[in-house]
């Protein structure tokens, strides 16, 4: 039996049951059942906790154990089902029947439920044809813990499935978000395609690859006449006629180093174009783009009521102090301070945390007694950031990494030689590239560094 016929059978007869149909979960639960995978490695393909897939499938096992009369678990669940079709194809009067129209399963005694499955008329009972591509997360990486995003979680759905935009992420744990959000709003889309930048492929290559994944998904062929874009890549017919969701990360690759934030590479500007034509036509579909830096096209495209939205994501707070118990740190109530220097980063985090624990037997304590600020292995990831900037971007920074407090605009010109246009542009670019803060005193609009970067400055003298 394929797969897509087990969920049909389990679908039904949960829907016969209760009147509500399979959500991605517990499909999710069936299918890794039916693969005989065991449950972590089910919590990973559906991006959920081994403790929260566990709870789900034991209540979905009573449920069919309630409605079949008899003990159904992950062991026996495979063999069951078989049994059951069996069952259905030589007698349609037996302990078992079915409907075309809804599956009911009943004991001859009498009916469970009379629910009618109108959600889904004049269906067979089974799909004997090879289920079709929908999803495609193979760019994706492994899911790591996702801590507590639930304000930036539900912002973002409401986005998409309320205001029908098509937005950008920027900031710290943006991919886990994503990957967080995909299993909740994967039943609203026809396709959902997850692509990774990183080696920079040119536009013609990745456009080559949706236009692949969707026609093997059952979209049809692209005729020469259909309209493309300016590129002649991707037919937005496909964004028309089909909802999908086109999540690209690493966007940052495409970009230009020594120039301001969001200028491509030399070969690489129909990006700007694609980018710009999918925010303004209208479609039914969604981009999101993952990446250190804002597209210009992006950042001169969104508004509270345009179809082009930003989030950026900022650090973590008290739920941050999870790294520390994974990577098994001692005394708790230094975390905050420790959670504070490196800006709730998780990423910073977890690094600084493996190096506490090498270097120091996980005593906060005693790491946070040195008076300068460990990088370890973010002084590399530092670099790489930093050897992207422009020259009057370096400059600012190298002003900022000298002020004790943050500083007004006017105050880092009097230090610099550069003219208002390149310093403005300069101090927009940094912004965009998340590498200064602002803090807001009263009126004004101040600018500072984070503690990390400014430390990395320093040791660069």
């Amino acid at each position: 039996m394929e797969v897509q016929e087990v969920l049909k059978i389990a679908d039904d007869i949960v829907f016969a049951k209760t009147g509500k149909h399979l959500n991605h979960l517990q499909e999710g639960i069936l299918r890794g059942t039916w693969q005989r995978q065991k449950y972590p490695e089910i919590a990973k393909t559906c991006y959920r906790s081994e403790a929260h897939v566990k709870k789900v499938a034991a209540k979905l096992w009573k449920l069919l154990s309630q409605t079949l009369g008899e003990d159904i678990n992950q062991s026996n669940f495979r063999y069951t089902v078989e049994r059951l079709q069996l069952s259905i194809v030589e007698s349609n009067f037996g302990n078992y029947y079915a409907q075309i129209d809804n599956f009911s399963v009943c004991e001859n005694k009498s009916h469970l439920s009379e629910i009618p499955n109108t959600e889904k008329p004049n269906q067979p009972l089974y799909n004997q044809t090879k289920p079709k591509e929908r999803l495609d997360l193979s760019d994706a990486p492994e899911p790591n813990i996702f801590y507590n995003r639930t304000s930036e979680l539900t912002t973002i759905k409401q986005w998409i499935l309320e205001n029908r935009t098509r937005h950008g992420l920027s900031g710290i744990g943006k991919t886990a978000l994503t990957l967080q959000l995909i299993p909740e709003i994967q039943h609203e889309f026809d396709y959902i395609i997850y692509r990774s930048l990183r080696n920079s492929p040119p536009l013609q290559t990745l456009q080559t690859d949706l236009i692949q994944f969707l026609c093997r998904g059952g979209a049809p062929v692209p005729a020469p006449a259909e309209e493309r874009a300016p590129t002649g890549g991707l037919p937005l017919q496909y964004l028309r006629s089909h909802r999908c969701l086109i999540i690209l990360d690493d966007i940052q690759t495409i970009f230009s180093s020594g120039q301001l934030a969001g200028n491509y590479q030399p070969g690489y500007e129909n990006y700007g174009t694609f980018f710009k034509q999918i925010a303004e036509s209208s479609h039914n579909s969604c981009l999101i783009l993952l990446s250190w830096e804002k597209p210009r096209e992006i950042a001169a495209l969104e508004g509270e009521n345009r179809p082009c939205k930003s989030l950026q994501l900022k650090g973590l707070g008290p739920e941050a102090q999870e790294i520390f118990r994974e990577k098994g740190l001692a005394e708790p109530e230094k975390w905050s301070e420790l959670i504070d220097l490196y800006r709730g980063n998780p990423l910073w985090l977890n690094i600084i945390a493996t190096l506490i624990q090498d270097l120091f037997g996980g005593s906060v304590s005693e790491f946070l007694s040195y008076d300068t600020l460990f990088l370890g292995d973010l002084e590399s990831l530092l670099e790489q950031q930093c050897d992207r900037l422009t020259e009057p971007e370096k400059q600012v920074i190298s002003s900022l990494a000298s002020e004790a407090a943050p500083v007004e605009i006017s105050k880092i010109s009097a230090h610099l030689e550069l003219s208002p246009s390149a310093l403005l542009q300069a101090v927009q670019s940094l912004g965009r590239r998340l590498l200064i803060e602002k803090v807001k005193q009263g009126q004004k609009t101040l600018f500072t560094l984070q503690p990390v970067l400014i430390e990395y400055l320093k040791n660069q003298h």
